[in-house]
């Protein structure tokens, strides 16, 4: 009776096990790379790229919001030609100026729609917005489709100004409504550097929409809070302003700041942020 009774729970345990879905988890990551410029030394671009590349490979990034890139940064970085790439110039929605590009692992993902928007009172040309005095800011978003699942979901990246304090406040309010009508129902992820602790009004105005991936994951949070270096290896990182946001659709297994380094230095002045997630 024993053995009849054990053979039945087993059997039913294989019945259950082949019924289970595969998670078929994405790795994401919000990445500022810190624009090309020969005044940071050896933490210029051409001393770096290299180890960019390896650790978005080696750590499998499948999805990154970047931040601060050039056209010529998107070029050297395409040569992981396994990745494709959404964004357009912050300067003339073209080439021009930095970029919030998205990558995406092209045989997971397909692009089924694309487009950009400006961080100002007139979001649909190249513009300074409120209090910002030196710098458009860009949102770059994507649409995309997951071969796996076969999920449909939108991915947003933006750069919140740096100065401007009611740019960063109205940045906020500006993109929970743009998710609201380019996304509607469909899943969404919000990749950023925000220039703005959690404890902000903008942070909170994107919390009443989305979930901060910090906040949920299903580990505790890996490695440090802070995530702005400033090519130190010895700075305190108390302060995190940049994100990986997440509707209900997504559960997070893990979230971490990772600190890898090379020869003494950091591949940016931003820690990369990277969050394993799962459909529900």
């Amino acid at each position: 009776m024993f053995r009849r009774l054990l053979f039945l729970i087993v059997c039913v345990g294989a019945l259950f096990h082949a019924c289970e879905q595969p998670s078929h988890p994405i790795v994401v990551s919000s990445f500022n790379l810190r624009f090309d410029t020969p005044h940071d030394g050896l933490n210029a671009w051409p001393n770096r790229s290299d180890f960019v590349k390896h650790l978005i490979r080696y750590h499998e990034f499948d999805i990154i919001g970047t931040q601060e890139v050039l056209y010529s940064q998107i070029q050297d970085l395409l040569k992981m030609d396994e990745f494709a790439y959404v964004g357009a110039g912050r300067d003339d929605g073209l080439t021009g100026g930095e970029h919030a590009a998205i990558f995406y692992k092209k045989e997971r993902f397909e692009l089924l729609q694309s487009g950009d928007f400006w961080l100002s009172e007139t979001p649909e040309v190249p513009s300074l917005g409120w209090d910002a005095t030196c710098c458009h800011r860009i949102c770059s978003w994507a649409k995309l489709r997951d071969r796996l699942t076969r999920e449909v979901f939108f991915v947003f990246n933006a750069h919140f100004d740096h100065e401007g304090v009611v740019a960063r406040r109205e940045s906020g309010r500006l993109m929970k409504q743009k998710i609201k009508d380019i996304a509607g129902s469909h899943p969404v992820m919000f990749l950023g550097d925000l220039n703005s602790v959690p404890e902000t009004e903008q942070v909170r105005e994107i919390g009443t929409i989305l979930n901060d991936a910090f906040d949920i994951t299903e580990l505790p949070p890996y490695g440090p809070i802070g995530t702005f270096n400033a090519f130190r290896i010895d700075a305190p990182l108390k302060d995190r302003i940049d994100y990986i946001f997440l509707s209900d659709h997504f559960r997070v297994e893990k979230y971490g700041a990772l600190t890898d380094f090379l020869d003494g230095r950091f591949p940016s002045d931003h820690l990369p942020i990277v969050a394993r997630v799962v459909f529900k």
